[in-house]
């Protein structure tokens, strides 16, 4: 078989891994790449956004099988354009995918099926919104309604910094259109998780849970990015809260998808707050986290494009889940995110390779003049194996105290949330 991967960042290194591991791959293929993708699979020079040209190039290369990794390609209907091609690839479409490009079509979307989230209110008008703040009060949430690369959702625990952040996003257009609307919902207090399933209409399968770590800086302090780390399992969502995700939250959302003759096919991601009350929804995505996904991949038994092939046919799947405990650290760029620098030269990566159960997902990194340099802000993705998830943390932290680059940032708190629940 011939397989294409849409995208070049961490996650996508993970999905080339670990479909690159199915005897059934004859070669793969990846948009654009970085330094660990064009390792093991051909560069394609296309744009993941660039969806008719990546549908054409599917077609006249005889690509069997496509699976997407970015959110942007299918919001931008990516799906649509192979379908109508007669191609085979594994994504929700353009309809579908407004999930995740409309935080208020989302709201709305839970509000009308009775899935449980915080209250919120959408604003136009910047003025109606800074108004809200000051009669709601702080802490608020604060989002761009359209995609914003996991930067556009900001806890405001100020008034002026509520304010602030409607200005950032409405009038001064930091994430441009994505930020002309914006949601703006209650704090919810609580531990976030992650949960990911397989869909092919009103078919699930569920993927190991997981936690990811979105702030910048250590205790969850600083700017959000798209995440600084995740492990998986988490005992976060224990069995009874799962049962609660899977009925309250996932059914509900298949079964309303259905009710609005919205067809969903691909990976659909549930971003939670475990408050008091049970699970409620933060955001959906329509793909698999990064950095969730690398752990969550790692931990994965089954032929991973077997088990998407025979899903996507109807045929009922399982997911076997390795024992071991999966934990990944982001290593990042000077100035991420808002502004993270490029062009340094990486060292140490084979070093911390060659260290006990680790594997490293490239991210954002290229090859210029034979060196590793950094191309992006989220760099590598530094992932060990653990008979218990402190092992895990360990060999992690070993691997990555062998790189070295000049301004390389990553959080020392990944997976210490879990510690509390595990005695």
């Amino acid at each position: 078989m011939k397989v294409l991967v849409v995208g070049n960042g961490g996650r996508e290194h993970a999905l080339v891994w670990k479909i690159s591991q199915s005897p059934l791959v004859k070669e793969i293929y990846c948009t654009l790449g970085n330094a660990g993708i064009d390792r093991i699979a051909k560069k394609v020079n296309i744009s993941p956004t660039e969806v008719e040209a990546l549908a054409d190039f599917a077609l006249k290369e005889g690509i069997d099988f496509t699976v997407v990794g970015p959110e942007a390609p299918l919001v931008e209907g990516i799906a649509d354009a192979f379908e109508r091609r007669g191609l085979k690839i594994f994504g929700p479409s353009k309809e579908a995918s407004r999930l995740e490009g409309s935080k208020a079509f989302a709201k709305k979307f839970m509000e009308r099926h009775g899935i449980p989230t915080a209250e919120y209110e959408v604003f136009e008008d910047p003025d109606l919104a800074e108004k809200y703040v000051r009669e709601k009060g702080t802490p608020i949430v604060v989002k761009a309604d359209g995609l914003a690369g996991g930067k556009g959702s900001v806890v405001c625990n100020t008034e002026e910094e509520a304010i602030r952040t409607i200005h950032r996003f409405m009038r001064e257009g930091v994430f441009g259109e994505s930020g002309r609307r914006v949601v703006i919902e209650e704090f919810l207090e609580g531990e976030e998780a992650s949960y990911i399933v397989m869909v092919n209409g009103e078919s699930y399968v569920p993927l190991p849970t997981s936690q990811d770590h979105k702030r910048l800086l250590d205790g969850d302090r600083g700017p959000n990015t798209g995440g600084m780390g995740a492990y998986s399992p988490t005992p976060v969502i224990d069995p009874e809260t799962e049962g609660r995700i899977r009925e309250e939250i996932v059914e509900r959302t298949l079964k309303g998808l259905k009710e609005e003759g919205i067809f969903y096919r691909g990976f659909l991601y549930v971003g939670l707050m475990i408050t008091e009350e049970g699970p409620k929804v933060l955001e959906f995505n329509v793909r698999l986290g990064d950095p969730e996904a690398q752990p969550i991949l790692m931990r994965i038994k089954n032929d991973f494009l077997e088990a998407m092939l025979e899903f996507y046919e109807g045929k009922k799947v399982s997911i076997q889940e390795d024992e071991r405990w999966a934990l990944d650290v982001v290593i990042a760029s000077e100035g991420y995110p808002e502004s993270p620098k490029k062009g340094v030269e990486i060292k140490g990566i084979e070093e911390a390779e060659r260290e006990e159960e680790v594997v490293i997902f490239h991210a954002g990194t290229t090859i210029r003049e034979g060196k590793v340099v950094t191309n992006g802000g989220r760099v590598l993705n530094v992932c060990a194996y653990g008979r218990t998830l402190k092992e895990a943390k360990e060999r992690a932290y070993r691997a990555v105290s062998k790189i070295r680059f000049e301004g390389m940032h990553f959080r020392k708190d990944i997976g210490d949330k879990a510690f509390k629940y595990l005695g």
